[in-house]
């Protein structure tokens, strides 16, 4: 059995064309608002969503909207009036993907409740072949050497069973095709339990995201998935503060100071 622990890797996160967006904005006079923004690598993100709003309202300067004679101009105050009126729809158009490394098929299916706003791509152990059973165990867990000692015990059983029917099966044989291969291997993975670690790429727009780490980390949540919703919060805090940082943290749970976004 190999034990190993939840991890969380970003891999893609929005990228804004600023050529593109001048070119738009000259058409409708915002070029004033383009200039005004920071194009660090870190703020496109809170730059989309604050594009995505003034594109609603034509609100880039005074007077382009002859209803609008007054505009946000402050980055920051501008999107926590996002988050303040609800307005969550602006945040949709960002999206992010991080990798779960290491996560249970017991968190991964708590994840596919969250639908609207993601796109998932998992590990298929209809593909993917079993030779060892990687397994978290939470602190709790592994300080009862009672429980550790039966639980390893059983998983090692687990381990040699898929090693024995790939054996019985011939997978390793020279000239096996494939679909037999893909077959068989359908079948093994019956056989592996749901703590089983695997990994996806998850992606999710900001609003989901929001909502999801609310939920995720909230006490009554399950603990891996508190786990790993937690390191993806910290990463969001810190990729867009202005839309990630009216949360607080207590014993491990993010509550938003605006919710349902």
């Amino acid at each position: 059995m190999k034990s190993v622990q939840p991890e969380v890797f970003l891999v893609s996160r929005p990228q804004l064309d600023y050529q593109a967006l001048a070119a738009y904005l000259t058409e409708v006079g915002g070029e004033g608002w383009l200039e005004r923004l920071d194009r660090g690598d870190l703020d496109d993100a809170q730059n989309l969503a604050e594009f995505a709003g003034k594109i609603c309202y034509r609100a880039w300067e005074p007077g382009l909207n002859p209803n609008v004679v007054r505009v946000r101009n402050d980055h920051q105050t501008y999107l926590e009036n996002i988050l303040r009126q609800a307005h969550g729809s602006v945040l949709e158009h960002a999206m992010f993907g991080f990798v779960l490394h290491n996560v249970s098929r017991v968190a991964t299916h708590e994840l596919v409740r969250h639908r609207p706003g993601v796109a998932i791509s998992q590990e298929s152990l209809r593909f993917v072949r079993l030779s060892d059973i990687p397994f978290w165990f939470p602190d709790w867990a592994q300080g009862d050497d009672e429980l550790m000692k039966r639980a390893t015990a059983l998983i090692g059983q687990m381990e040699e069973f898929q090693n024995w029917m790939a054996g019985h099966f011939g997978l390793d044989e020279q000239g096996l095709k494939f679909e037999e291969k893909k077959h068989k291997t359908s079948f093994m993975r019956r056989f592996a339990p749901d703590g089983v670690a695997t990994g996806l790429l998850w992606s999710a727009n900001i609003r989901t995201l929001r909502h999801t780490i609310e939920a995720r980390t909230d006490k009554g949540a399950e603990e891996e998935i508190r786990l790993v919703f937690g390191k993806i919060a910290e990463i969001m805090r810190a990729e867009a503060p202005a839309l990630f940082g009216d949360y607080t943290v207590e014993d491990g749970a993010w509550i938003p100071r605006w919710r349902k976004v």
